[in-house]
């Protein structure tokens, strides 16, 4: 495993190296460098520097470029404007760094030296409830910035703090212990996530309706609440069975998506039951949280209701039970004390942002935060229709997750019919494909838009070939993979002597930033990054293939071999991206 320096690294340290003998003050000034569309990079730190120095920066600029030799790496470099140099790289300083990047089994991406342990809070379905539409981002925007982050050398912790606590199962337990049956299986066989489902629907709405309807049930149902509070073994039991009945149904719909939830990872609210009374213990003794009412409660200046009075966190109810916030708390301890958390990510939506802002803001003033550990919210927006509304279904309903994965599964299995006879698919290969293809769809139309914005879900633009969308991905990675396939006995060679069309020059510059991309999605939490440049390098490559021939009309020998080396660079870079974004990327399609 070997990391590669980019090139945009290495000119840049040569620009430095310039600019410090030529202006010793400035010694490791950044020469700020940049893609440009007048060469291949910009350096334009030395204006800012020059006014510092009171030089004149042009000057400055070329007695910068006097100190630098050309020669292996740069090939031509000009002042411009008032100061900024256009600087092209030499064509085989771009093929020498790609080759080196394609020995490597990492492409060359360095690890991140500083890693620590990341806990990252995400894909947090409730007990007893179906999914719906707003639990998708939640799990798929975890689910990449995991495998970004574990790719640069991070630890990281997946925790799903499923909802499995409160008054409601005072109610559902209540009612199965009066009617015993009614989450027992059809048969032994393995239960379908659909069969869980229902049962545990079913339950929901007939102990919903008593308890609406029936003061002796209702009277009952709460004190079954104080039962499961105090731990009592029957009640404790019972609960369990709705916990294990509503992992069937998640792991289903995990599994539908593609995505790999173990059952260590899921610590759900009542993880964190035996903590709740010493959290409380340690605000109240440090003076972090005060009483209030009865209530023991964290003020912030920042923070005050529509009548103009602070509005507090609650951490204990004045009737002594515990909110949300006890247990989010208590979560915040557990992960940086026993797990060894240096950075606490929780994938959640905008909607908390002020809830988790006052937890973390608590935490910090505890001392349970810090500047050696940090916790944010990666706050993600809503999911809506194609009128730009919340996404719900005609009668007005919230949308099954598993109605939307099976639609998409659906189209884009079509959409992979109507191409397969010409690949040479079997019907086997057409339904993997589909699914594929229709979580994929899913996934990239929420990885592509920034987090924080809303989307609207929209399945015919998700599955269509043209723009930007993970279908257009897959088939430029099937493409290549069948140019490889068609190229025969020929093997891709990387030659530093060629000269480089200006299409293979784009190509190959945009492959070799695929390191620091990944560096900078890792840390601004930023899994759109990875969807954008995905999509660049395609559209690049479309370009390549377009204008420079590969295999037919066969080009000289030494120029095909070095393009049927960009070919191959650029599949493993896309494969490799895409599965950071949780994409599988089929050879044929």
């Amino acid at each position: 495993m070997a990391s590669v320096p980019s090139l945009a690294s290495s000119v840049n340290q040569r620009v430095a190296d310039a600019l410090a003998s030529a202006l010793p003050e400035a010694g490791g000034a950044d020469p700020l460098l940049r893609r440009s569309d007048r060469a291949d990079f910009q350096a334009n730190g030395i204006l800012a520097l020059a006014k510092k120095a009171k030089a004149n920066p042009r000057e400055l600029a070329a007695t910068v470029v006097e100190g630098i030799p050309a020669g292996d790496l740069i090939k031509e470099i000009e002042v411009s404007g008032p100061g900024f140099l256009n600087i092209t790289v030499a064509d085989g300083a771009i093929i020498s760094t790609l080759a080196a990047r394609a020995a490597d089994d990492r492409l060359g991406v360095p690890l991140n030296a500083s890693a620590g342990t990341t806990v990252i809070d995400y894909a947090q379905p409730n007990v007893a409830k179906e999914m719906h539409v707003g639990h998708l981002r939640s799990a798929v925007i975890g689910a990449a910035m995991v495998e970004i982050l574990e790719f640069t050398g991070e630890k990281v912790v997946r925790r799903h703090h499923i909802g499995d606590w409160g008054t409601q199962f005072g109610m559902l337990i209540q009612y199965l212990l009066e009617h015993p049956h009614e989450l027992d299986h059809k048969s032994d066989a393995e239960v379908s996530g659909e069969e869980a489902m229902s049962n545990l629907n079913r339950l929901y709405k007939a102990s919903r309706a008593l308890f609406d309807s029936d003061e002796e049930f209702k009277t009952r149902a709460r004190a079954r609440v104080v039962d499961l509070q105090a731990g009592e073994p029957e009640t404790l039991a019972l609960w369990q069975r709705f916990v294990d009945e509503s992992k069937i149904y998640f792991y289903s719909v995990f599994n539908k998506l593609d995505m790999d939830i173990q059952d260590p990872d899921v610590v759900g609210e009542s993880g964190y039951n035996d903590m709740l009374v010493e959290t409380c213990k340690l605000l109240e003794e440090s003076g972090v949280a005060v009483r209030s009412n009865g209530a023991l409660c964290v003020f912030f200046e920042d923070v005050k209701g529509p009548d103009g009075n602070p509005t507090p966190l609650i951490v204990q109810k004045s009737d002594g039970g515990f909110g949300y916030a006890a247990t989010d708390l208590s979560a915040i301890r557990d992960r940086v004390t026993n797990l060894g958390a240096t950075e606490l990510i929780y994938v959640v939506d905008a909607r908390q942002s002020l809830h988790f802002k006052m937890v973390f803001e608590t935490a910090r003033r505890a001392g349970w935060l810090n500047d050696e550990v940090k916790a944010v919210q990666l706050a993600f927006g809503t999911v809506l229709g194609k009128d730009g509304k919340p996404f719900k279904t005609r009668e007005g309903e919230t949308v099954r997750l598993v109605d939307l994965l099976d639609e998409a599964v659906e189209r884009a299995t079509a959409v992979v019919r109507e191409k397969a006879e010409k690949v040479g698919l079997t019907e086997s290969e057409i339904v993997e494909n589909g699914q594929y293809v229709g979580i994929g769809a899913v996934k990239y139309a929420d990885l592509s838009t920034s987090a924080a914005r809303d989307y609207k879900f929209d399945l015919d633009q998700m599955v269509s070939l043209n723009g930007d969308t993970s279908v257009y991905l897959q088939y430029a990675y099937a493409r290549i993979k069948s140019i490889l396939r068609r190229a025969g006995d020929r093997k891709p060679v990387a030659d530093p002597e060629l000269e480089l069309a200006p299409a293979e020059r784009a190509l190959g510059l945009h492959l070799d930033g695929f390191g620091e991309l990944i560096a900078e999605a890792a840390a601004e939490h930023a899994p759109h990054k990875v969807a954008a440049y995905l999509y660049q390098l395609s559209s690049l490559f479309t370009t390549f293939y377009t204008e420079c021939p590969v295999v037919k009309p066969e080009p000289e020998l030494v120029v095909g071999e070095n393009r049927l080396f960009l070919c191959e660079l650029t599949a493993r870079t896309l494969s490799k991206g895409m599965s950071l974004l949780g994409i599988r990327t089929p050879e044929k399609l």
